[in-house]
């Protein structure tokens, strides 16, 4: 199932492969499409659906970095 949000604090390519890495760590999620344009705009494919807060507690991993949902 794929879902969108809005990652803010992605400002160049090592952002958005830092991030990606980070997220994909996590076993639920199988694959993350960030975007620079627009920016931070995101796609996460996941087996399961996860809250916000967990997808954010996976990104604290990293400094800088929130997430929210895009409402479709």
């Amino acid at each position: 199932m794929k879902q969108k949000f809005q990652i803010e604090g992605i400002s160049c390519g090592g952002c958005v492969s830092r991030v990606k890495k980070t997220l994909e760590e996590h076993p639920i999620i199988e694959k993350v499409e960030i975007f620079l344009a627009p920016k931070g705009a995101t796609i996460i494919s996941m087996n399961e659906t996860l809250s916000v807060q967990e997808i954010q507690k996976q990104l604290d991993k990293l400094n800088g970095y929130t997430i929210s949902k895009i409402n479709q």
